[in-house]
């Protein structure tokens, strides 16, 4: 059940040998592989003469995340190539199957980027963060991907709260599921924050959501 760190996945081998592993022995560990996106030199070379930059999608396609990580761990779990031809050839260790059998997991992919405090302070980046929202309470259930007009929701394992004058349903919502365990509390006044925290079960997480990003766009706005 471990959770396995890669500050510099490169080609992905590590991710590919977790999920090896776990094939091998019915694990369920997870990994989170962490890469640039760099061009080879030589290539790099090439693609200046064609007037392109880092940044420019004919670039990034020739990047070691793009060109080589993503692709190895779809076609590990998937069976396939990019071009939807089944893999040839067998694993062998302590057991042998094909590697167009795939393997029985699952992946997310993200691009590291940086939200303005304005897009975050009116819930218009929600959309990019909510997966990151669902892997923060163990990446089960459903995935809230949208805050619904009342201003929260809540699924198998966590509910996130956007208008806190709607927090006593929200507490109410909670509870009535045994499995929630994480609740993201979007505020920047810590006092209302501990007033909702107060009122949840020992066994659930209280998460104050953009607590820095809302500071620091208060702060630069002189307020």
């Amino acid at each position: 059940s471990a959770i396995v760190l890669d500050f510099f996945a490169g080609s992905g081998t590590t991710a590919h040998a977790v999920m090896r592993l776990n094939r091998q022995d019915s694990g369920k560990r997870q990994t989170i592989s962490i890469t640039n996106n760099e061009v080879a030199a030589e290539e790099q070379v090439n693609l200046k003469k064609k007037k392109l930059r880092p940044g420019d999608d004919d670039w990034e396609q020739w990047g070691i995340c793009d060109y080589i990580t993503k692709p190895r761990i779809q076609a590990a779990i998937t069976g396939r190539t990019p071009e939807g031809k089944s893999i040839e050839g067998d694993y062998k260790f302590t057991d042998e199957f094909p590697m167009a059998d795939g393997f029985e997991e699952n992946a997310e992919f993200f691009t590291l980027t940086y939200e303005t405090p304005v897009a975050v302070r009116h819930n218009v980046a929600f959309e990019r963060i909510a997966p990151l929202l669902w892997m923060r309470a163990g990446s089960q259930g459903s995935r809230i991907e949208k805050i619904p007009e009342h201003g929260w929701d809540v699924v198998e394992a966590y509910g996130v709260l956007v208008n806190l004058d709607q927090s006593t349903m929200f507490c109410r919502a909670i509870k009535a599921k045994k499995g929630v365990h994480i609740a993201y509390i979007v505020t920047d006044d810590d006092r209302r924050f501990q007033a909702v925290a107060r009122h949840l079960s020992d066994s659930v997480e209280p998460v104050r959501l953009y607590e820095s990003y809302l500071s620091n766009f208060r702060f630069s706005m002189g307020r």
